[in-house]
């Protein structure tokens, strides 16, 4: 038997990732959940709260909704809606509970990621707010060697995981309405150039409008499919419950086997539709308006709450059409016959077209601006720029590219992303705890 170099990148990412990624993320999600004392729940209100703060006088440049806003279009990507085709299809129904626990534990790393982010953020020589793990690795842990490093693999995500994967989820279905996958490539290559030109203050303007169109289009979709399904959701939740923790009883073979495989591939899909952990959230965040930097560890609290919301929905919707057990549907064709069995319509179809196209596109947006940032931390913000052409010129390669090799690519670039983030969250973790504890102690919660 041949092994090709795809079966190389997937075996070495899951055994990094099974072996080093998922204890990490664990013990640490665990360590700060308890020592900040559940930030996830308790402070979720006030992060939802904090949204509304229009003051123009704090330092940053963009509003906290907005920079929301930023950090969901790069969360709402093909992983809320391609990635919970390929988490059913590789772990059963179970993987989006383990999903959720996932998405609980790297809130609190999340927290701590963006709260570090602005309070090691400095200025460029274009006076922007810059920031992230490579900031607070250099000069919060003086590891500058740390920081090139995660720089170095961010710049290699936003090309894997921003570009070449968003693109390949997106061209898929637009095939099948008789396009050229190239001719898509282009397409959306001049729209993403048209934005990004514009630098963070013109994407996060953007994003605050179409974010929530989308975010909309797609639920509003999901929630209609639910509700003419509403007699099996009961049986559904219970399927994705049992299967959670009795693999077996599902997909046949070792018990032991299959618990870790739902939960490896829970995590795995986790990751990749939260971003938690991996410090492009931080990036973004960095250039928000601010009164303290725990407060934008508290606004960062909403992102992977709404990504599962959606993330759910779309299993949800696979599991009461039975699109899931479809012999020969991958990736994000599953979902358009989901949608399409479930309205009993074509329209079902078309929505998740267009909402494929939008999230790739804000996606793709995010991950340029997070690569710039990076590229400005190798060789200086004069020189950064550059990386808005080169990566708009990558995408129309992304529309040719074998799927499998581009998905065990991006999977590689986050998990190196996140394992070198953790070294500035752990190193920093209890500077963390401190400073979030003095602040809760003199803030009125009710009052952001």
């Amino acid at each position: 038997m041949d092994i090709t170099l795809k079966d190389l990148l997937m075996g070495f990412n899951e055994a990094f990732t099974f072996f080093v990624v998922f204890p990490a993320l664990i013990l640490m999600g665990i360590y700060l959940t308890l020592k900040l004392r559940f930030v996830q729940i308790s402070k979720l209100k006030l992060s939802f709260a904090s949204l509304i703060n229009k003051n123009e006088k704090q330092a940053g440049h963009i509003s906290p909704l907005q920079a929301v806003s930023a950090v969901l279009a790069g969360n709402f990507g093909t992983g809320n809606i391609s990635g919970m085709a390929v988490a059913l299809t590789t772990g059963g129904p179970g993987a989006l509970v383990w999903m959720w626990v996932m998405a609980f534990l790297g809130s609190a790393i999340q927290y701590a990621s963006c709260m570090l982010a602005v309070k090691y953020r400095t200025r460029n020589s274009q006076g922007e707010y810059v920031g992230g793990p490579m900031y607070y690795l250099r000069d919060g842990l003086g590891l500058p060697s740390v920081g090139i490093l995660f720089a170095i693999f961010t710049v290699f995500a936003a090309l894997m995981v921003g570009n070449l994967t968003q693109i390949n989820s997106v061209t898929l279905p637009l095939q099948k309405l008789g396009l050229h996958p190239l001719l898509c490539g282009f397409g959306i290559a001049f729209f993403v150039g048209m934005v990004i030109l514009g630098g963070i203050k013109r994407l996060a303007r953007f994003a605050s409008i179409v974010v929530p169109f989308k975010a909309v289009l797609y639920l509003g979709t999901a929630l209609v499919i639910i509700s003419l399904h509403i007699d099996q959701v009961l049986p559904a939740l219970t399927l994705m419950l049992k299967s959670a923790v009795n693999y077996s009883s599902v997909a046949g073979g070792f018990l032991g086997y299959g618990l870790l495989k739902v939960i490896s591939t829970g995590f795995d899909r986790g990751i990749f539709a939260t971003d938690a952990g991996t410090g492009i959230v931080p990036i973004l965040q960095a250039s928000a308006r601010t009164t303290h930097p725990v407060m934008d560890g508290i606004v960062s609290l909403i992102a992977p709450v709404l990504v599962m919301v959606v993330c759910t929905m779309t299993g949800l919707v696979l599991i009461l059409t039975g699109a899931w057990q479809e012999p020969g549907l991958q990736s994000t064709n599953m979902v358009t016959f989901a949608f399409e069995q479930g309205l009993g319509s074509k329209m079902g179809g078309v929505v998740v077209m267009v909402s494929i196209v939008l999230f790739a596109y804000t996606t793709i947006l995010a991950w340029a601006y997070c690569g710039e940032k990076a590229v400005g931390f190798l060789f200086g913000s004069r020189q950064s720029h550059w990386f808005r052409y080169i990566y708009v010129a990558m995408i129309p390669v992304g529309a040719l590219v074998q799927v499998d090799l581009v998905w065990a690519l991006a999977d590689i670039a986050i998990s190196l992303m996140l394992m070198t983030n953790m070294i500035g969250v752990i190193g920093l973790s209890k500077e963390v705890v401190s400073d979030s504890r003095q602040f809760f102690k003199k803030k009125p919660l009710t009052n952001p």
